[in-house]
């Protein structure tokens, strides 16, 4: 009897600068097994389906629980998290290529730099000095905890970027998430102290205005926040702050 394998077709690179190409390989099936399993047999045995001895394919993981986000791929052409796609669930051959938004560094590996730029732009962060015991912080009410929680589990993975049309090369919108992320930190009590900085922000080529709502964002998210629901919030805030700044400044 023969053993049941997985085909996987990877779209390698060599480096930043080279030709990308496509190495197939077969690797043994097992119950449970997810994209990570598959590239981990490879990494094993870097044997392609020719039976010639190539390379280990690169990839980035860390926490293999879809919480550090860094296993972001197409997965047959979709954007996915590796580590929570199942083989079983996947026509075969399971096609793997890195995300086209960002730049290829090697194999699977991307340079999400674009993103964190992105969310620096925005200040999305919650500013104090450090130097000295603030106590604890003031508390949020529970209606505003619940959905603001929903928007603190987004672990910057990339695949709302991957999925928006209006993120590409020769476009400055600086994406999904970094949108979402103002919301959240100017919801929060301590950090809506700079609300009127990441608004502005956001009020500036690239920020909200580019935005198509597509809404392909919140489809990809494997953490399925709200990402539409947030930026239509941001587009009544950016107004309310337009003409406030208009006639009050």
């Amino acid at each position: 009897m023969t053993a049941k394998t997985v085909h996987v077709v990877i779209t390698r690179q060599d480096g930043p600068f080279s030709e990308p190409y496509e190495e197939a390989f077969r690797v043994p099936w097992r119950p449970s097994m997810n994209v990570i399993s598959a590239l981990m047999e490879i990494r094993r045995n870097p044997v392609n389906q020719d039976g010639v001895e190539t390379t280990p394919v690169q990839w980035e993981s860390v926490c293999l629980e879809e919480v550090c986000g860094a296993c972001s791929m197409l997965v047959n052409g979709k954007p996915r998290q590796a580590c929570s796609t199942l083989i079983d669930s996947l026509e075969q051959p399971v096609r793997l290529a890195p995300l086209k938004t960002f730049p290829c560094e090697r194999d699977l590996m991307v340079d999400r730099q674009r993103m964190f730029d992105a969310l620096q732009k925005v200040k999305a962060w919650i500013e104090i000095d450090g130097t000295y015991d603030m106590g604890e912080g003031p508390r949020m009410p529970e209606s505003e905890r619940r959905w603001a929680y929903e928007l603190s589990k987004c672990m910057t993975c990339g695949l709302c970027f991957e999925a928006c049309p209006n993120v590409h090369d020769r476009s400055t919108f600086i994406g999904p998430a970094p949108l979402s992320q103002v919301r959240l930190f100017n919801t929060h009590p301590t950090g809506s102290m700079q609300a009127n900085e990441r608004l502005e922000a956001i009020m500036t080529e690239g920020g909200l205005t580019s935005c198509g709502n597509a809404a392909n964002c919140a489809e990809v998210c494997p953490k399925e926040i709200p990402l539409t629901h947030s930026i239509a919030q941001l587009n009544k805030k950016a107004t309310v702050y337009s003409f406030k700044r208009f006639f009050f400044q």
